[in-house]
């Protein structure tokens, strides 16, 4: 079995500063850069300068690119043999993209730690309006610099908390999908994404900023995405959580950031479960996750029909949400859980 993983993994302080030695040591010689308008900004310059051993051309892409953008844009990209995008989660999933298409390593630089985008096989990319996930490829390598991630607002280093706790909640939906007939754990992408959310639950969390924290976050999400590589699957990180959030993002007319919305269906679904919700409780309380989005004003009924449309975005699949029982039970949870009156509107 011949599992893709990144051939490069920097995670530190002013590691994309050294993207020029590894551009020699790959021997790559035409590189495009992707950026989103913040990154442009900030960033294009001192990124051009940085290279001096390939020819670079720099693009800031758009926001809210469909998926027919994209793949327009990106044949008519010049050619290159490495694909490099800078900046948040939907530069970093177009980037993976088109890299995809154009079947070119692709380099992964995030400036947030917002999900495990960065890292996954998978893209969430705009369709007809909805945000669907897409196939791809790992990437060739990963550049997180530290001195950059920590600049970054706390929602988005809150949302990756959110998205990496999910973990919990998708390997029980996996066991239990197995007990059921429906699916089949594979045990060593289950035993890595246990590792590493129990990693990072054991990361000392006064300071979401900290060296430290952030590079458990990622390294722990980085490892999360490789699970899914080596299941073939999203099984190891996703599961009714994932698909209560997917059913947000199509009936919300503003839907919020991916971990922030995971996050919370994870709170909902370890109750259901019965299963670990204490400790992500404690997690959520010493992050400020729960802080952050009372202040967010959810709505509550959204909530309620995406709970009850979430057995529909994945039917193939069988996890706590799809049975009736426990479905019921996540509806209760939103009118008896105390945190979640505080969080719902």
């Amino acid at each position: 079995m011949n599992i893709p993983i990144p051939s490069i993994l920097e995670i530190g302080e002013g590691v994309i500063w050294r993207i020029d030695e590894l551009i020699k040591t790959y021997r790559f010689s035409k590189a495009v850069i992707l950026f989103d308008d913040f990154t442009y900004q900030t960033y294009e310059q001192e990124m051009k300068r940085a290279i001096s051993s390939a020819v670079v051309h720099t693009v800031c892409l758009p926001p809210q690119l469909d998926i027919v953008d994209i793949m327009k844009r990106a044949f008519e990209l010049p050619h290159c043999d490495v694909m490099i995008a800078m900046g948040g989660g939907a530069v970093i999933d177009c980037g993976k993209y088109m890299a995809f298409l154009r079947q070119v390593p692709f380099l992964s630089i995030p400036t947030s730690a917002s999900n495990d985008g960065f890292a996954s096989t998978n893209c969430s990319l705009l369709v007809n309006g909805k945000k669907t996930t897409v196939p791809a490829k790992v990437p060739f390598g990963i550049l997180a610099g530290l001195h950059i991630i920590q600049q970054a607002p706390d929602r988005f280093i809150l949302a990756g908390v959110g998205d990496l706790m999910s973990n919990i909640t998708a390997l029980y939906d996996w066991e239990f999908e197995q007990n059921h007939g429906v699916s089949r754990v594979n045990a060593f992408a289950a035993m890595i994404s246990k590792k590493t959310v129990n990693s990072f639950i054991r990361t000392p969390m006064q300071n979401i900023k900290h060296p430290i924290f952030l590079k458990e976050l990622i390294s722990s999400l980085t490892m999360g995405g490789i699970s899914t590589v080596i299941s073939g699957n999203s099984a190891p990180i996703s599961g009714s959580e994932h698909l209560i959030s997917h059913a947000l993002d199509k009936i919300s007319p503003s839907p919020h950031m991916h971990g922030i919305q995971v996050g919370i269906a994870t709170y909902i679904m370890a109750h259901v479960q019965q299963h670990r919700a204490e400790r992500i409780t404690k997690v959520f309380t010493r992050t400020g996750f729960f802080d952050y989005v009372k202040t967010l004003q959810l709505n509550k009924e959204e909530y309620r029909q995406a709970i009850h449309m979430a057995p529909t975005i994945k039917p193939n699949r069988y996890t706590y949400i799809h049975d009736e029982t426990y479905r019921k039970r996540a509806v209760q949870l939103l009118d008896e859980d105390p945190i979640l009156q505080e969080i719902f509107v």
